[in-house]
């Protein structure tokens, strides 16, 4: 069986080589990098994960996962934050750029193979629930493509990240239903990771701006949730 590859981006050397040396020991393939410039050399869109440390050098880890949710070829890596950036806007802030989840230093090995393992297996629950799907979700003039991961609005792609592609497909499949933000945590982040309900919130705000006049037809009930009204 093909092993995960992982890649460390961290400019503390030491604290790289203990999450290789653990992360091998779990059966993974790990690469590490020092710094986010030396990270964007590398072909990203090949690792099934990337841990990212925050405060870096003229890069910073939040400036190059939004790089990575930029690029379609890499919107889709799960990437989970490592680092000493500990209060809730950081956090916050963290996760509107699309981060899987968001680990605090100091922080246990035990812990960061515990959520690495989450993540992964939530990424490849998520790859096995929609293989059986229609390659296309036509709603409007939003097609889903959902084998190639990629949305276009009138013809015209605009790349998502993971979590708000995977947002606009649920609400997009079910026109009409409004969900309350903790099934849509529960669907495309799931119960494992503790993630703040304020994010379902930033996401659809970024997702309404991104789809410009079809941002309309995505649907605010005061009180419990969003639907998608065609």
């Amino acid at each position: 069986m093909e092993r995960t590859k992982i890649l460390v981006v961290d400019d503390e050397e030491t604290l790289c080589d203990v999450l290789q040396f653990n992360l091998e020991a779990e059966g993974y393939d790990v690469d590490v990098a020092y710094s986010a410039e030396e990270a964007l050399r590398l072909p990203l869109h090949s690792y099934g994960l990337v841990l990212l440390d925050v405060m870096m050098g003229e890069i910073s880890g939040f400036r190059m996962a939004r790089m990575m949710r930029d690029n379609p070829a890499t919107a889709d890596v799960p990437i989970i934050f490592c680092t000493a950036k500990d209060t809730e806007d950081e956090m916050v802030a963290g996760l509107r750029l699309g981060a899987d989840d968001y680990i605090t230093k100091p922080y246990s090995v035990r812990n960061v193979l515990a959520r690495v393992q989450t993540v992964l297996r939530r990424t490849k629950r998520n790859n096995r629930d929609g293989a059986g799907d229609e390659d296309r979700i036509v709603c409007l003039g939003l097609v889903i493509d959902t084998a190639q991961k990629r949305l276009t609005v009138d013809g015209t792609e605009v790349p998502l990240p993971k979590k708000e592609l995977e947002m606009l497909r649920l609400l997009i499949s079910n026109p009409g239903r409004i969900f309350s933000r903790e099934e849509i945590l529960s669907r495309v982040w799931s119960n494992e990771v503790v993630v703040l309900d304020r994010t379902v919130d930033v996401n659809i705000t970024r997702l309404r701006r991104k789809l410009g006049d079809y941002g309309r037809h995505i649907i605010t009930r005061p009180g419990y949730g969003y639907g998608f009204k065609a």
